[in-house]
Protein backbone atom coordinates (compact mmCIF):
# COMPACT_ATOMS: atom_id res chain seq x y z
CA UNK A 1 0.00 0.00 0.00
CA UNK A 2 1.33 3.45 -0.86
CA UNK A 3 -0.83 5.15 1.74
CA UNK A 4 -1.42 4.40 5.40
CA UNK A 5 -4.95 4.39 6.82
CA UNK A 6 -6.38 4.49 10.32
CA UNK A 7 -8.84 1.59 10.59
CA UNK A 8 -10.97 0.21 13.39
CA UNK A 9 -13.59 -2.48 13.65
CA UNK A 10 -17.20 -1.42 14.09
CA UNK A 11 -18.81 -1.22 16.54
CA UNK A 12 -15.83 0.03 18.54
CA UNK A 13 -15.54 -1.81 21.85
CA UNK A 14 -13.39 -1.05 24.86
CA UNK A 15 -10.30 -3.27 25.16
CA UNK A 16 -10.93 -4.77 21.70
CA UNK A 17 -7.56 -6.07 20.47
CA UNK A 18 -8.77 -7.14 17.01
CA UNK A 19 -7.61 -4.90 14.16
CA UNK A 20 -9.80 -3.59 11.36
CA UNK A 21 -8.05 -5.52 8.58
CA UNK A 22 -6.21 -8.78 7.98
CA UNK A 23 -3.44 -10.05 5.72
CA UNK A 24 -5.96 -10.91 2.99
CA UNK A 25 -7.05 -7.25 2.85
CA UNK A 26 -3.41 -6.20 2.57
CA UNK A 27 -2.75 -8.66 -0.27
CA UNK A 28 -5.74 -7.39 -2.24
CA UNK A 29 -4.80 -3.74 -1.80
CA UNK A 30 -1.18 -4.39 -2.79
CA UNK A 31 -2.33 -6.24 -5.89
CA UNK A 32 -4.46 -3.23 -6.86
CA UNK A 33 -2.27 -0.37 -5.62
CA UNK A 34 -1.55 0.95 -9.12
CA UNK A 35 -5.26 1.45 -9.85
CA UNK A 36 -5.69 4.99 -8.59
CA UNK A 37 -8.31 6.35 -11.01
CA UNK A 38 -11.77 5.00 -11.80
CA UNK A 39 -11.48 2.38 -14.55
CA UNK A 40 -14.96 1.03 -15.08
CA UNK A 41 -17.36 -0.44 -12.57
CA UNK A 42 -15.64 -1.83 -9.45
CA UNK A 43 -17.50 -4.14 -7.09
CA UNK A 44 -16.12 -4.86 -3.61
CA UNK A 45 -17.72 -7.89 -1.95
CA UNK A 46 -17.77 -8.78 1.77
CA UNK A 47 -15.65 -5.92 3.09
CA UNK A 48 -16.31 -6.66 6.77
CA UNK A 49 -14.43 -3.75 8.36
CA UNK A 50 -14.06 -1.17 5.59
CA UNK A 51 -10.37 -1.70 4.81
CA UNK A 52 -10.95 -2.46 1.12
CA UNK A 53 -13.49 0.32 0.62
CA UNK A 54 -11.20 2.84 2.31
CA UNK A 55 -8.17 1.80 0.28
CA UNK A 56 -10.05 1.66 -3.01
CA UNK A 57 -12.24 4.74 -2.52
CA UNK A 58 -10.52 6.57 -5.45
CA UNK A 59 -11.99 3.92 -7.76
CA UNK A 60 -15.54 4.94 -6.68
CA UNK A 61 -16.56 1.32 -6.05
CA UNK A 62 -19.80 -0.33 -5.15
CA UNK A 63 -19.57 -2.25 -1.86
CA UNK A 64 -21.78 -5.34 -1.65
CA UNK A 65 -22.35 -6.80 1.81
CA UNK A 66 -25.07 -8.69 3.65
CA UNK A 67 -24.06 -7.04 6.92
CA UNK A 68 -25.59 -3.86 8.34
CA UNK A 69 -22.50 -3.58 10.55
CA UNK A 70 -20.14 -3.89 7.61
CA UNK A 71 -21.81 -0.96 5.86
CA UNK A 72 -21.56 1.04 9.08
CA UNK A 73 -17.86 0.08 9.38
CA UNK A 74 -17.20 1.31 5.84
CA UNK A 75 -18.83 4.66 6.56
CA UNK A 76 -17.01 5.03 9.88
CA UNK A 77 -13.59 4.27 8.38
CA UNK A 78 -14.19 6.61 5.45
CA UNK A 79 -15.00 9.33 7.99
CA UNK A 80 -11.98 8.44 10.10
CA UNK A 81 -9.71 8.89 7.07
CA UNK A 82 -11.41 12.08 5.83
CA UNK A 83 -12.74 10.46 2.67
CA UNK A 84 -15.98 11.31 0.88
CA UNK A 85 -18.85 9.02 1.95
CA UNK A 86 -20.25 9.22 -1.58
CA UNK A 87 -17.07 7.66 -3.01
CA UNK A 88 -18.27 4.19 -1.96
CA UNK A 89 -21.76 3.15 -3.01
CA UNK A 90 -23.33 0.56 -0.66
CA UNK A 91 -25.27 -2.45 -1.93
CA UNK A 92 -27.19 -4.90 0.23
CA UNK A 93 -27.75 -8.54 -0.67
CA UNK A 94 -30.84 -8.02 -2.83
CA UNK A 95 -30.00 -4.69 -4.45
CA UNK A 96 -29.50 -4.80 -8.25
CA UNK A 97 -25.86 -4.97 -9.31
CA UNK A 98 -24.26 -2.79 -11.98
CA UNK A 99 -25.18 -4.19 -15.40
CA UNK A 100 -21.51 -4.49 -16.36
CA UNK A 101 -18.77 -5.13 -13.78
CA UNK A 102 -15.13 -4.58 -14.76
CA UNK A 103 -13.37 -5.46 -11.51
CA UNK A 104 -14.52 -7.71 -8.64
CA UNK A 105 -12.59 -7.51 -5.36
CA UNK A 106 -13.89 -10.15 -2.95
CA UNK A 107 -13.12 -11.29 0.56
CA UNK A 108 -14.14 -14.96 0.55
CA UNK A 109 -16.97 -15.34 3.10
CA UNK A 110 -16.96 -17.89 5.89
CA UNK A 111 -20.08 -19.56 4.46
CA UNK A 112 -19.68 -21.62 1.28
CA UNK A 113 -23.41 -21.24 0.71
CA UNK A 114 -23.08 -17.46 0.74
CA UNK A 115 -20.13 -17.63 -1.66
CA UNK A 116 -22.15 -19.87 -3.98
CA UNK A 117 -25.13 -17.52 -4.06
CA UNK A 118 -22.98 -14.40 -4.46
CA UNK A 119 -21.07 -15.88 -7.39
CA UNK A 120 -24.35 -16.86 -9.04
CA UNK A 121 -25.63 -13.29 -8.66
CA UNK A 122 -22.40 -11.67 -9.85
CA UNK A 123 -21.54 -13.96 -12.80
CA UNK A 124 -24.17 -12.64 -15.26
CA UNK A 125 -22.69 -9.14 -14.91
CA UNK A 126 -19.13 -10.12 -15.90
CA UNK A 127 -17.52 -9.90 -19.33
CA UNK A 128 -14.44 -11.51 -20.85
CA UNK A 129 -12.18 -8.64 -19.72
CA UNK A 130 -13.44 -8.53 -16.13
CA UNK A 131 -10.79 -9.01 -13.46
CA UNK A 132 -12.03 -11.25 -10.63
CA UNK A 133 -9.73 -11.10 -7.61
CA UNK A 134 -10.52 -12.70 -4.25
CA UNK A 135 -8.60 -13.41 -1.07
CA UNK A 136 -8.83 -15.07 2.31
CA UNK A 137 -6.61 -16.46 5.00
CA UNK A 138 -5.06 -19.67 3.67
CA UNK A 139 -6.77 -21.89 6.25
CA UNK A 140 -10.14 -20.75 4.92
CA UNK A 141 -9.45 -21.57 1.26
CA UNK A 142 -10.37 -25.16 0.43
CA UNK A 143 -10.82 -27.20 -2.73
CA UNK A 144 -14.57 -26.65 -2.32
CA UNK A 145 -13.97 -22.87 -2.31
CA UNK A 146 -12.00 -22.96 -5.54
CA UNK A 147 -14.49 -25.43 -7.00
CA UNK A 148 -17.29 -22.89 -6.69
CA UNK A 149 -15.28 -20.26 -8.58
CA UNK A 150 -14.50 -22.82 -11.28
CA UNK A 151 -18.09 -24.05 -11.55
CA UNK A 152 -19.82 -20.66 -11.56
CA UNK A 153 -17.32 -18.15 -12.98
CA UNK A 154 -14.42 -19.85 -14.77
CA UNK A 155 -10.79 -21.04 -14.58
CA UNK A 156 -9.28 -20.36 -11.17
CA UNK A 157 -5.79 -20.31 -9.67
CA UNK A 158 -4.24 -19.13 -6.43
CA UNK A 159 -1.13 -17.22 -5.42
CA UNK A 160 1.55 -18.39 -3.05
CA UNK A 161 0.72 -17.81 0.60
CA UNK A 162 1.95 -14.62 2.22
CA UNK A 163 1.48 -14.00 5.93
CA UNK A 164 -0.96 -16.92 5.95
CA UNK A 165 -3.17 -15.31 3.28
CA UNK A 166 -3.65 -16.17 -0.38
CA UNK A 167 -5.09 -14.53 -3.49
CA UNK A 168 -7.56 -16.21 -5.85
CA UNK A 169 -7.51 -15.27 -9.54
CA UNK A 170 -10.54 -16.22 -11.64
CA UNK A 171 -11.11 -15.68 -15.36
CA UNK A 172 -14.75 -15.36 -16.46
CA UNK A 173 -15.78 -18.02 -18.97
CA UNK A 174 -18.79 -16.67 -20.83
CA UNK A 175 -19.47 -20.09 -22.38
CA UNK A 176 -19.68 -21.81 -18.99
CA UNK A 177 -22.93 -23.67 -18.34
CA UNK A 178 -23.57 -22.75 -14.73
CA UNK A 179 -25.71 -25.04 -12.59
CA UNK A 180 -28.90 -23.46 -11.20
CA UNK A 181 -28.61 -21.44 -8.03
CA UNK A 182 -30.03 -23.66 -5.23
CA UNK A 183 -30.79 -20.74 -2.90
CA UNK A 184 -33.03 -19.96 -1.09
CA UNK A 185 -33.80 -23.39 0.35
CA UNK A 186 -36.97 -24.66 2.05
CA UNK A 187 -37.50 -27.32 4.69
CA UNK A 188 -40.13 -28.17 7.29
CA UNK A 189 -39.96 -28.66 11.04
CA UNK A 190 -42.13 -30.55 13.48
CA UNK A 191 -44.44 -31.01 15.12
CA UNK A 192 -46.62 -28.75 12.99
CA UNK A 193 -44.70 -29.07 9.70
CA UNK A 194 -43.96 -25.36 9.69
CA UNK A 195 -42.20 -24.19 6.52
CA UNK A 196 -38.74 -22.64 6.94
CA UNK A 197 -37.23 -20.59 4.10
CA UNK A 198 -33.54 -19.70 4.30
CA UNK A 199 -31.38 -17.57 2.06
CA UNK A 200 -27.74 -18.52 1.59
CA UNK A 201 -25.44 -17.75 4.49
CA UNK A 202 -28.16 -17.63 7.13
CA UNK A 203 -27.43 -19.73 10.21
CA UNK A 204 -29.02 -23.19 10.07
CA UNK A 205 -29.92 -22.64 6.44
CA UNK A 206 -30.74 -26.26 5.60
CA UNK A 207 -31.81 -27.76 8.92
CA UNK A 208 -32.50 -26.58 12.44
CA UNK A 209 -29.53 -26.32 14.76
CA UNK A 210 -29.66 -28.21 18.04
CA UNK A 211 -29.99 -25.02 20.13
CA UNK A 212 -33.00 -23.64 18.26
CA UNK A 213 -34.61 -27.07 18.36
CA UNK A 214 -34.22 -27.23 22.14
CA UNK A 215 -35.61 -23.72 22.66
CA UNK A 216 -38.57 -24.48 20.40
CA UNK A 217 -39.40 -27.50 22.54
CA UNK A 218 -39.56 -25.30 25.65
CA UNK A 219 -40.74 -22.01 24.20
CA UNK A 220 -42.84 -20.03 26.69
CA UNK A 221 -46.48 -19.79 25.63
CA UNK A 222 -48.02 -16.35 26.02
CA UNK A 223 -51.53 -15.09 25.38
CA UNK A 224 -52.97 -11.69 24.67
CA UNK A 225 -51.34 -8.56 23.20
CA UNK A 226 -47.75 -9.42 24.04
CA UNK A 227 -44.79 -7.61 22.44
CA UNK A 228 -42.21 -10.25 21.48
CA UNK A 229 -38.79 -9.88 19.84
CA UNK A 230 -36.90 -12.58 17.95
CA UNK A 231 -33.47 -11.01 18.48
CA UNK A 232 -30.82 -12.22 16.02
CA UNK A 233 -33.71 -13.88 14.23
CA UNK A 234 -31.87 -15.88 11.54
CA UNK A 235 -34.57 -17.68 9.55
CA UNK A 236 -37.21 -16.58 12.05
CA UNK A 237 -38.45 -19.91 13.38
CA UNK A 238 -38.58 -18.78 17.02
CA UNK A 239 -40.67 -15.70 16.27
CA UNK A 240 -42.90 -17.63 13.87
CA UNK A 241 -43.66 -20.27 16.49
CA UNK A 242 -44.42 -17.52 19.05
CA UNK A 243 -46.75 -15.86 16.54
CA UNK A 244 -48.55 -19.13 15.83
CA UNK A 245 -49.00 -19.81 19.54
CA UNK A 246 -50.40 -16.33 20.20
CA UNK A 247 -52.55 -14.72 17.47
CA UNK A 248 -52.63 -11.39 19.36
CA UNK A 249 -48.86 -11.07 19.80
CA UNK A 250 -46.92 -8.28 18.09
CA UNK A 251 -43.74 -9.90 16.78
CA UNK A 252 -40.52 -8.09 15.83
CA UNK A 253 -37.82 -9.94 13.87
CA UNK A 254 -34.44 -8.26 14.14
CA UNK A 255 -31.02 -9.14 12.74
CA UNK A 256 -28.00 -7.32 11.31
CA UNK A 257 -28.09 -9.61 8.25
CA UNK A 258 -30.28 -8.58 5.32
CA UNK A 259 -30.54 -12.22 4.25
CA UNK A 260 -31.62 -13.29 7.73
CA UNK A 261 -34.43 -10.74 7.91
CA UNK A 262 -35.55 -11.64 4.38
CA UNK A 263 -35.56 -15.31 5.42
CA UNK A 264 -37.57 -14.53 8.55
CA UNK A 265 -40.16 -12.60 6.54
CA UNK A 266 -40.44 -15.39 3.96
CA UNK A 267 -40.80 -17.98 6.74
CA UNK A 268 -43.41 -15.85 8.50
CA UNK A 269 -45.49 -15.35 5.33
CA UNK A 270 -45.28 -19.03 4.40
CA UNK A 271 -46.83 -20.00 7.73
CA UNK A 272 -49.06 -17.06 8.68
CA UNK A 273 -50.03 -15.55 5.35
CA UNK A 274 -50.10 -11.98 4.11
CA UNK A 275 -52.68 -10.63 6.55
CA UNK A 276 -50.84 -11.17 9.83
CA UNK A 277 -48.69 -8.16 10.66
CA UNK A 278 -45.14 -8.22 12.04
CA UNK A 279 -42.02 -6.03 12.05
CA UNK A 280 -38.92 -7.08 10.05
CA UNK A 281 -35.91 -4.94 10.85
CA UNK A 282 -32.25 -4.91 9.81
CA UNK A 283 -30.31 -3.12 12.56
CA UNK A 284 -27.49 -3.36 15.05
CA UNK A 285 -29.63 -4.76 17.83
CA UNK A 286 -32.30 -3.13 19.97
CA UNK A 287 -30.28 0.07 20.49
CA UNK A 288 -30.19 0.77 16.78
CA UNK A 289 -33.68 0.11 15.48
CA UNK A 290 -34.42 1.86 12.19
CA UNK A 291 -36.76 1.91 9.21
CA UNK A 292 -39.97 2.74 11.04
CA UNK A 293 -39.46 0.29 13.90
CA UNK A 294 -41.75 0.11 16.95
CA UNK A 295 -40.77 1.62 20.29
CA UNK A 296 -37.56 0.18 21.69
CA UNK A 297 -38.79 -0.39 25.25
CA UNK A 298 -41.65 -2.21 26.89
CA UNK A 299 -41.21 -5.63 25.34
CA UNK A 300 -42.74 -8.58 27.16
CA UNK A 301 -40.49 -11.31 25.81
CA UNK A 302 -37.15 -11.51 24.02
CA UNK A 303 -36.14 -14.80 22.34
CA UNK A 304 -32.45 -15.15 21.60
CA UNK A 305 -30.03 -17.73 20.20
CA UNK A 306 -26.93 -15.50 20.14
CA UNK A 307 -23.88 -16.09 17.92
CA UNK A 308 -20.52 -16.73 19.52
CA UNK A 309 -18.44 -15.93 16.43
CA UNK A 310 -17.65 -12.62 14.73
CA UNK A 311 -16.51 -13.58 11.24
CA UNK A 312 -13.84 -16.20 12.03
CA UNK A 313 -13.09 -15.01 15.58
CA UNK A 314 -14.67 -16.63 18.65
CA UNK A 315 -16.25 -13.88 20.74
CA UNK A 316 -19.09 -13.37 23.21
CA UNK A 317 -19.20 -9.60 22.57
CA UNK A 318 -22.33 -9.81 20.40
CA UNK A 319 -24.11 -12.02 22.94
CA UNK A 320 -23.23 -9.63 25.75
CA UNK A 321 -24.56 -6.69 23.71
CA UNK A 322 -27.80 -8.59 23.10
CA UNK A 323 -28.20 -9.36 26.80
CA UNK A 324 -27.63 -5.73 27.83
CA UNK A 325 -30.03 -4.42 25.21
CA UNK A 326 -32.66 -6.96 26.20
CA UNK A 327 -32.45 -5.92 29.83
CA UNK A 328 -32.97 -2.28 28.88
CA UNK A 329 -35.76 -2.98 26.36
CA UNK A 330 -37.89 -5.28 28.51
CA UNK A 331 -40.69 -3.96 30.68
CA UNK A 332 -40.56 -4.80 34.41
CA UNK A 333 -41.56 -8.45 34.63
CA UNK A 334 -40.58 -9.09 31.03
CA UNK A 335 -38.43 -12.11 30.25
CA UNK A 336 -35.39 -12.95 28.16
CA UNK A 337 -35.11 -16.57 27.01
CA UNK A 338 -31.69 -17.61 25.75
CA UNK A 339 -30.26 -20.85 24.38
CA UNK A 340 -26.53 -21.46 24.16
CA UNK A 341 -23.72 -23.95 24.52
CA UNK A 342 -23.04 -25.00 28.11
CA UNK A 343 -19.37 -23.99 27.95
CA UNK A 344 -20.12 -20.33 27.15
CA UNK A 345 -20.96 -19.39 30.73
CA UNK A 346 -24.15 -17.49 29.93
CA UNK A 347 -25.81 -18.13 33.35
CA UNK A 348 -23.14 -16.12 35.17
CA UNK A 349 -23.35 -13.28 32.65
CA UNK A 350 -27.13 -13.11 32.90
CA UNK A 351 -27.08 -13.16 36.69
CA UNK A 352 -24.70 -10.19 36.65
CA UNK A 353 -27.08 -8.24 34.42
CA UNK A 354 -30.50 -9.29 35.69
CA UNK A 355 -29.80 -10.55 39.21
CA UNK A 356 -31.47 -13.85 38.34
CA UNK A 357 -31.24 -16.72 35.87
CA UNK A 358 -33.14 -20.01 35.80
CA UNK A 359 -32.41 -23.09 33.71
CA UNK A 360 -35.48 -23.87 31.64
CA UNK A 361 -34.10 -27.01 30.04
CA UNK A 362 -30.80 -28.58 29.03
CA UNK A 363 -29.16 -31.48 27.28
CA UNK A 364 -25.58 -32.70 27.03
CA UNK A 365 -24.54 -29.72 24.88
CA UNK A 366 -27.07 -26.89 25.21
CA UNK A 367 -28.94 -25.05 27.92
CA UNK A 368 -32.10 -22.91 27.82
CA UNK A 369 -32.02 -19.98 30.25
CA UNK A 370 -34.74 -17.63 31.49
CA UNK A 371 -34.17 -14.28 33.14
CA UNK A 372 -36.74 -11.76 34.39
CA UNK A 373 -36.38 -7.98 34.54
CA UNK A 374 -37.26 -6.89 38.06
Amino acid sequence: MTRQFELERYPTRAKDTLQGWDAADTLLLRQLENRQEPSGNVLIVNDAWGALSTGLAPLQPWALSDSYLAHAAIQENLRRNHLDFAAVRPLTSFDPLPVRIDLVVMKVPKSLALLEDQLHRIAPHLHDKTTVLAAAMTKHIHMSTLGLFEKIVGPTRTSLAEKKARLIFCEPDLTLQRPPNPWPKTFTIGPGNEVVISHAGVFAGERLDVGTRLLLEHLPRRHGPQRIVDLGCGNGVLGVRAAMDNPKAEITFLDESYRAVASAEATFRANLGAERQAHFIVANGLFDLANGAPATVGFDLVLNNPPFHENHAVSDATAWQMFVESRDALRPGGELWVVGNRHLGYPEKLKRLFGNCDIGSSNAKMVVLRTTKT
